[in-house]
């Protein structure tokens, strides 16, 4: 369960708009490194098990089921990183 912090925003930086676009930077580095760090392990293990090729995933062409998944992935992702936006309008 998430959990929401009580009270105003603080305001570190010059005024909230900077701050909102701070916010907005550090999740998308957050969110990078994460998904950084589950690709590595993957290719690591894929390697070690001889289960793909680079060449494999370069050449992949995703069905369109797996296209409409990462479309909807894509929009939660995109809401979750500009939901400071959201927040500070509410």
């Amino acid at each position: 369960m998430k959990k929401k912090a009580k009270g105003k925003r603080p305001v570190y930086l010059q005024n909230p708009e900077q701050d909102q676009l701070l916010a907005i930077a550090l999740a998308l580095a957050g969110e990078v490194s994460v998904l950084r760090e589950r690709l590595d392990t993957m290719e690591k293990i894929a390697q070690t098990k001889g289960l793909f090729t680079t060449a494999e995933i370069e050449a992949y062409q995703p069905s369109q089921q797996v296209e409409q998944e990462r479309e909807q992935w894509r929009a939660e992702y995109i809401a979750r990183v500009l939901r400071v936006l959201q927040e500070d309008e509410g």
